[in-house]
């Protein structure tokens, strides 16, 4: 018995210890952040520090200088009588066929009577829409005279010195058989009325003819259309 204890006495001495777990090594603590570097005193500026952003000013020298121009229509010194919308037409040679006439639109915009404020006479105007380009332009002598285009209630064709192809200022004429159309019967029927009252206006201010400056008499006029009519109407005016 003593010796089984000897024996097991020696194993034990012999048989290693378990060593006791090892414990993980901890993560170092974050350093801490730095202090942003404290301002140079004395207003002096830091070399490292970054560039602030600048914005881009560029200026542009045009290479043409343009000078701004005053243009005048000529309707500074007159006083509006008529103002309304309408279609008109001139009586001309065709583009292809010289000889063959026919109707031609001129423009749709707004036809008006304008009165001068110190003679007194009355012209007809009308520009197009949009364009603004003379389409008609003529003195409302009383030897014109409005007649029915075709039996239309609501359409009117005459002859006249039209200066509305003067160029660059000229007093270029031309006796042209024009017809105008309205929306409907009632507008026609007060743009007649206008017509006629522009005529009187003019007989009043010395006017019996046609306008000075128009052109001569020997422009002979043309042969109005007897049964050609101005187109049909459209839908909408």
């Amino acid at each position: 018995l003593s010796r089984v204890y000897t024996a097991a006495a020696k194993m034990a001495e012999a048989s290693p210890q378990p060593e006791p777990p090892k414990q993980e090594a901890e993560a170092p603590a974050p350093a801490p952040a730095e202090a942003p570097a404290p301002a140079p005193a004395g207003g002096e500026e830091d070399d490292n520090a970054p560039a602030p952003e600048e914005e881009a000013n560029v200026e542009f020298t045009p290479l043409v200088k343009l000078d701004e121009v005053k243009t005048t229509t000529g309707e500074d010194e007159e006083e509006v009588l008529f103002k309304m919308r309408a279609k008109l037409f001139r009586w001309e040679s065709d583009s292809w066929e010289k000889e063959v006439k026919l109707w031609k639109e001129r423009g749709t915009g707004d036809v008006r009577f304008l009165q001068h404020k110190e003679t007194k006479k009355v012209r007809l105007l009308m520009r197009r829409e949009k364009t603004m380009k003379i389409c008609a332009n003529f003195f409302v002598v009383p030897t014109i005279s409005l007649a029915e285009n075709a039996g239309s209630d609501r359409s009117w064709v005459w002859q006249c010195h039209d200066y509305s192809e003067g160029r660059d200022g000229t007093t270029e004429t031309q006796y042209s058989t024009l017809a105008i159309r309205f929306a409907n019967s009632e507008n026609a029927q007060k743009f007649k009325e206008e017509f006629e009252k522009a005529k009187e206006a003019n007989k009043a201010a010395g006017m019996s003819g046609e306008a000075t400056g128009a052109a001569p008499a020997a422009a002979a006029p043309e042969e109005a259309p007897a049964k050609e009519a101005a187109p049909a109407a459209d839908a909408k005016e």
